[in-house]
């Protein structure tokens, strides 16, 4: 429908030519988002053990299908349309691939390559969001282990964690803090006193295994 609108319109996307300043601000943004990388982190990976989970070409094949055909794809260049219309055929391949990366307990480095796409909210380096555009495989891999790991973990995971939590978010962790809250201040001679922390760029900061 689009590249009909644009037919009839005669719509011209405009392009702006590359400048000396384009290209500073690609060398700036890039030492800004590399500048927590740790090169001390020992290349020599501890033994590690088998953990023993393993999929099914059936459980590949059903997550390929469910992957979003308009999202945009990886450093790969693998499109999501591609895994979700061939998803039977290809589910076999990737299930071998899978099961052999939780076996060595190694994911392959063409999985763990990433663009990153700086989105501009404000005029300083530190408000750029920096998106990632990381292979879609990887996304359908990840999927998989969360859905074995997060099947288990129901039982044990603290009841006031609201992040990272189906069917939950932070207008229930607001109306759980404020009924708490207010509970407590219907009390005579009460008070509560709350402590809100914010880490900065704390995904950023953490080195990975």
């Amino acid at each position: 429908m689009w590249q009909g609108l644009q037919s009839i319109t005669d719509y011209k996307k405009k392009t702006s030519p590359v400048t000396d300043q384009d290209v500073l601000l690609t060398g700036r943004l890039n030492n800004f988002f590399a500048r927590f990388e740790d090169n001390t982190v020992p290349l020599t990976r501890p033994a590690t053990k088998t953990c023993g989970l393993s999929f099914t070409a059936a459980e590949v094949s059903k997550t390929f299908k469910r992957v979003n055909p308009r999202k945009a794809a990886g450093p790969d260049g693998i499109p999501s349309r591609a895994l979700r219309a061939c998803a039977d055929q290809l589910a076999g391949v990737f299930t071998d691939i899978f099961n052999q990366s939780l076996s060595q307990s190694a994911v392959p480095t063409c999985f763990k390559r990433a663009t990153i796409v700086p989105v501009p909210k404000k005029a300083k380096l530190n408000d750029y969001r920096p998106v990632a555009l990381t292979s879609v495989i990887m996304k359908c891999f990840e999927r998989i282990v969360k859905d074995h790991i997060t099947s288990t973990l129901p039982d044990t995971l603290d009841p006031l964690q609201f992040a990272y939590r189906p069917n939950r978010s932070t207008d229930d962790a607001i109306s759980t803090t404020l009924h708490t809250a207010l509970t407590h201040l219907d009390k005579r001679n009460t008070y509560v006193r709350m402590l809100f922390i914010d880490y900065s760029s704390a995904f950023n900061t953490i080195v990975p295994s």
